[in-house]
């Protein structure tokens, strides 16, 4: 980060003035001589001597002083500049991280729930097999029962995301610059979530499906400020 300073004094601003005594008394005399050899009799006006150059004199600025209060000023432009910063860091960090707990919580719901909706596929598939009178060897009703489970598992995306959960907060517990990591792990979070919605059998898994891309969403937004 480079930042310059620049000070101009402000000509207005309100100072002692003198003058040059011995200047404006070479101004008068010159003037009153030019009028002499012209022999135009005029009365010198005051203002005029006043704006010749170097008659009216204003004190020096002392740079040194300005320099320090100026250095001073930004050092404290700087340490609110940082403090803000960091306010701002640990609001989005508690805002991803709790995004990170609502989509454990999403993760249990679902695994808690997969037992359930596997035997309900599996009495429904065993329905459907009767209705049709199809008559299937145990064997064969096993091969298709363990397919379709096979299908419907979801338990390596779970996995995984209770992976992605813990090593996220592992670098939102580092610190540093982690917004490049951190997207990219949003990445595998919308992969893993997209993967559990296609494997949805049940409106409540793709209920949760839904849920963990909005806040994957929320997540990737809240990244994006970060460095």
């Amino acid at each position: 980060v480079e930042c310059n300073l620049r000070f101009e004094a402000n000509p207005a601003a309100k100072g002692e003035l003198s003058i040059n005594e011995g200047l404006a008394q070479q101004v008068i005399n010159a003037a009153n001589q030019v009028m002499t050899m012209t022999g135009e009799e005029s009365r010198l006006n005051p203002f005029q001597v006043m704006n010749w150059p170097g008659v009216m004199e204003t004190p020096e600025q002392d740079m040194d002083a300005i320099n320090k209060d100026l250095l001073a000023a930004f050092n404290d432009a700087i340490a609110e500049f940082i403090d803000a910063r960091a306010r701002e860091g640990e609001n989005m960090k508690a805002l991803i991280v709790q995004r990170l707990d609502a989509i454990t919580e999403e993760v249990v719901k679902v695994r808690a729930r997969m037992p359930e909706i596997l035997e309900w596929q599996r009495e429904r598939l065993l329905n459907k097999f009767e209705e049709a009178k199809i008559e299937l060897e145990g064997s064969r009703v096993e091969q298709e029962l363990i397919l379709l489970a096979q299908k419907s598992d979801v338990a390596e995306e779970l996995d995984r995301l209770d992976s992605h959960v813990k090593e996220a907060n592992a670098v939102l517990k580092k610190g540093g610059a982690c917004g490049r990591k951190l997207d990219f792990m949003m990445q595998e979070f919308n992969r893993e979530s997209n993967t559990l919605a296609s494997k949805s059998i049940s409106t409540d898994i793709t209920a949760s499906g839904v849920e963990l891309k909005v806040l994957i969403e929320q997540m990737r937004e809240q990244i994006q400020n970060i460095e």
